[in-house]
């Protein structure tokens, strides 16, 4: 029974027109209803007759054709409606021509207005042939039957426009869509990236003034090592994002995940489903400590300072506190290699507080470069939130990044 509607959508249109058709086909066949119809003109009744079922036919057989050939089915219809009038059958099939009408205002792609005129003309010629046939009406009831039809047709048109707009409407959505998953994909490849190859590059550089201390150049190129496995890990994870068959029920592999699988910056239809708990949004296991480390072992100098407990649902504050201090360490690394580096983050009930900053004695302190992608990805993602960015030099020379992140905000 529920592929029934699949199956009836698959026919063609004109097929699915038919049983309207022959459903006023056998209505105006009866001869209760002979008489019975749309009168104009005053024209005295007619017996039915063999021309009255060719009028019929004319009025109700074309309706399969209302969507498929919106012109020829209005044409044919009209064509019974006058041979109905004249002859003064007066068939309840004349009740097909608001249908044609409204048909071809909703159905019609190209020549409304042509298709318009021409049938305003043969209106005007039934007018005129109505008069001499028949006892006559007032001027005023034509125009009235006339501003009926129109409105039917009208109705279509008005139905067309709106069909025309969801099509629209869903295409920008669609676009919009996939713009917004090519920036976070973007994202999330700049934050992954960057960071870990960042890393590994000061750390190779640094292997290269250590060959006369085997035991500090087997600890740097260990660090090499991790870090490898790192990126290859978050990369794997970035890459799953990309298959739609894939899954992560029951799965703990040390990463980020499912964070990355509903990252703040990626606006979600309002009409999707429910996303994964909030705990499935958590950040690397050991929260801030591996990206401190992984700085420490690159040669960076951090101080780092944790206050209060994060709380147990604070929907995507925690990941983006948590690529805060990834980008603000990835940038000290490459722009300030060697400087202080202090990293403090607080938790309270409401929001989380971010502040990373290089106190300017490194060999390239304050040095501010790349193409800005990484602090704007977050000033974005912190203001989705509803928090507070600012990233820029301080009295002393040298650089801080700070962030105020409301906590349980939907995920």
């Amino acid at each position: 029974m529920r592929r029934a509607p699949e199956l009836w959508q698959r026919l063609d249109v004109t097929a699915r027109d038919v049983p309207l058709a022959l459903l006023c086909l056998a209505v105006s066949l009866l001869p209760a209803f002979h008489t019975q119809g749309t009168r104009i003109g005053g024209v005295p009744d007619r017996a039915f007759d063999a021309l009255g079922a060719a009028a019929v036919l004319l009025q109700c057989l074309p309706l399969a054709l209302r969507r498929r050939l919106p012109v020829v089915c209005v044409a044919l219809v009209s064509v019974g409606f006058a041979m109905d009038q004249l002859l003064g059958y007066h068939t309840v099939a004349g009740t097909t021509l608001p249908i044609a009408l409204f048909s071809a205002g909703a159905w019609l792609a190209r020549v409304r207005r042509g298709a318009a005129l021409a049938f305003s003309a043969a209106f005007l010629l039934l007018v005129a042939a109505l008069q001499r046939v028949g006892s006559g009406e007032s001027p005023g009831e034509y125009v009235t039957f006339y501003l009926a039809l129109a409105f039917a047709c009208g109705i279509g048109s008005w139905l067309r426009r709106t069909r025309a707009a969801e099509v629209e409407l869903r295409r920008r959505i669609a676009e919009d869509t996939i713009t917004a998953e090519r920036t976070r994909i973007a994202r999330e490849l700049h934050d992954v990236v960057t960071h870990h190859v960042t890393a590994m590059v000061v750390q190779a550089e640094a292997a290269r003034y250590l060959t006369a201390a085997p035991d500090r150049l087997d600890q740097t190129l260990s660090a090499v090592s991790d870090t490898g496995r790192r990126a290859i890990t978050d990369l794997r994870h970035l890459l799953d994002l990309l298959n739609p068959d894939h899954s992560t029920p029951g799965h703990s592999t040390p990463g980020r995940g499912d964070s990355e699988r509903r990252d703040p910056g990626h606006r979600a239809p309002e009409h999707g489903g429910p996303g994964p708990a909030p705990e499935a949004m958590a950040p690397l296991t050991g929260g801030f400590h591996p990206l401190v480390e992984q700085a420490r072992r690159a040669g960076q100098p951090v101080e780092f300072t944790e206050e209060g407990t994060p709380a147990e649902a604070s929907g995507s504050a925690g990941l983006v506190a948590y690529r805060v201090v990834q980008e603000a360490l990835t940038n000290a690394l490459k722009y300030a290699h060697g400087s202080r580096t202090s990293v403090r983050v607080r938790h309270s009930g409401t929001e989380i507080t971010v502040e990373v900053g290089t106190d300017g004695s490194g060999a390239r302190a304050g040095l501010v470069g790349g193409s800005g992608r990484g602090l704007a990805g977050l000033r974005e993602r912190v203001d989705i939130l509803g928090g507070d960015f600012s990233a820029g030099r301080d009295a002393a020379g040298g650089f801080v990044v700070q962030a105020r992140i409301p906590a349980g905000a939907p995920s």
